[in-house]
């Protein structure tokens, strides 16, 4: 089985550092929550593991290799994809132009093709709009497309940073209950998320930060209230 680990990671912007030595292993066909203040270093430890900002400090690992600073194509070739948030989608291209988008790294486009239609088929309402501009879609089906284009290169981990950002309530819910079914098929999982109450129940580990330090890591059950979440983003308990 696969493991992501991250270990002492340092990374930043320019001459900032905005991580500082961030450890965190994430399994195979389970989700890791990252939550925090915002500020934190949520996103920045998660474009730093996709290989999207330089790690420059400790490594990262997937599946007992190491990836740290590895060319983005190459890490999503190891089996690693990063949706960022809002989805990152290309809104003048179709919902089929998108889903190419996701096959980037394959050369055999043959497969790339095969794959695409069998996910339209997971994904109806992708089906029924596949000529239409990502940018005309609801909030709802952009996030749809936007997994939907992770899942072309067929990963065995998926990076999310706040899915369930801009989304209605009810929108969060079946976004998440998508996220969560990516584990039956052996998919990891390793998501920010500011909507604790909706991640937590669909969380089987989760890490904390504040002012890029790890705060706090366990399980859901471990967490005894929201006052002990607080107190830990406010630098006590």
């Amino acid at each position: 089985m696969s493991t992501l680990v991250a270990d002492s990671v340092v990374a930043g912007y320019g001459k900032q550092e905005i991580v500082h030595g961030v450890s965190l292993v994430a399994e195979a066909g389970k989700i890791t929550c990252i939550f925090g203040p915002n500020g934190c270093g949520k996103s920045t430890l998660l474009k730093a593991i996709a290989g999207a900002l330089p790690v420059w400090g400790g490594t990262i690992g997937l599946g007992g290799e190491t990836i740290s600073n590895l060319p983005v194509h190459e890490v999503v070739r190891q089996g690693l994809v990063l949706m960022p948030q809002g989805g990152g989608v290309f809104p003048r291209l179709t919902v089929m132009e998108n889903l190419r988008m996701g096959g980037y790294a394959i050369a055999d486009r043959k497969l790339v093709d095969g794959r695409i239609e069998a996910l339209v088929d997971q994904y109806p309402s992708l089906a029924r709009r596949r000529k239409t501009t990502a940018g005309a879609l609801s909030g709802g089906e952009q996030a749809m497309l936007a997994l939907a284009r992770a899942l072309v290169s067929e990963p065995r981990f998926i990076l999310l940073d706040e899915p369930s950002a801009g989304l209605s309530p009810a929108m969060v819910s079946e976004t998440l209950e998508r996220i969560k079914v990516l584990t039956a098929r052996g998919i990891g999982v390793l998501m920010v998320e500011q909507n604790i109450r909706e991640a937590m129940p669909i969380a089987d580990r989760l890490y904390i930060l504040a002012a890029g330090e790890k705060r706090f890591e366990g399980t859901p059950g471990d967490v005894r209230n929201d006052r002990q979440i607080m107190d830990i983003y406010m630098g006590g308990a």
